[in-house]
């Protein structure tokens, strides 16, 4: 009987202790005959902190790759660099560095696995108006997601309105940036609301769309998934909305993390109920 093959990664991010990565890659290296070694680096815990250098260190010690989060996204994208595969390098953003046979290869599975996790739960619909709080490194994904699923208007605001305005540039004017004033405007007027902040971690209370705006919209989804189950997600599920969790995103992306990393794509059929039984 063969020895299983090695997998060696991590994840690099902001407050990251409740993360269920490691447990997922861990059922799924169990599956498909790897064994994992998997550490988390977190970057609130080593100030100053340097991703450049941090990655160059993962490499010297010959990881497979390692998984990147808030708010580290955009910084990941330029490491790779020439090496971001080819579907999702127009984002500037990526979520999973491998360093196979001495190249640096960037993805994201952000992108791909809320396109995935919308179809299983949304069928064929459409978005139709969304609205976006945050322009980071997840909405960098998210928003050219909805664009590719048919999005008729899409509005995005940040606290930091630079962020929205090069998020607008770099997805060459198809989306509308709000100011923070008009946020609530653009919220009531919105189909589909997606929170792509930090707001509603464990670490970050809170909820990014204001209360008394949830009123009329059809589905709300939050990228936050520690917890499941958000404040965000209890408003709108109250105020009649179809919710998606970031969890579903989460299981949607560790499969294609885990393809990125191996090769293999696992069975999504067999292995997305297996992963249920990881929710937070």
């Amino acid at each position: 009987m063969s020895l299983p093959r090695e997998l060696t990664a991590g994840l690099i991010g902001e407050h990251i202790s409740r993360t269920r990565l490691p447990a997922a890659l861990e059922l799924l290296c169990a599956e498909y005959g790897f064994e994992l070694s998997f550490d988390l680096i977190d970057s609130a815990n080593r100030v100053p902190f340097d991703f450049r250098a941090t990655v160059d260190e993962l490499r010297e010690w010959g990881w497979t790759g390692v998984t990147v989060t808030h708010p580290f996204k955009i910084s990941a994208a330029s490491y790779a660099a020439q090496g971001m595969n080819s579907l999702v390098a127009h984002l500037g953003a990526a979520n999973t560095l491998t360093f196979a046979n001495g190249e640096v290869r960037g993805y994201n599975t952000d992108y791909t696995g809320f396109i995935s996790a919308w179809q299983a739960n949304m069928g064929d619909a459409k978005p139709g108006r969304v609205a976006i709080a945050g322009a980071g490194g997840v909405a960098v994904a998210l928003a050219p997601a909805v664009l590719e699923l048919g999005a008729e208007d899409v509005a995005v605001w940040d606290i930091v309105p630079a962020k929205a305005l090069a998020l607008q540039a770099k997805l060459q004017g198809k989306i509308r940036v709000v100011m923070a004033g008009d946020a609530v405007a653009a919220t009531r007027q919105a189909d589909g609301l997606i929170n792509a902040s930090a707001l509603g971690m464990a670490e970050y209370p809170g909820m990014a769309f204001a209360k008394n705006a949830l009123d009329g919209q059809s589905w709300a989804f939050d990228a936050v998934y520690t917890p499941p189950d958000t404040q965000f997600l209890r408003a709108a599920a109250a105020a009649g909305m179809k919710t998606i969790s970031g969890f579903e995103l989460f299981k949607h992306m560790a499969l294609r993390s885990f393809a990125a990393y191996t090769g293999v794509m696992p069975d999504q059929a067999k292995m997305l109920p297996k992963l249920d039984e990881l929710r937070p």
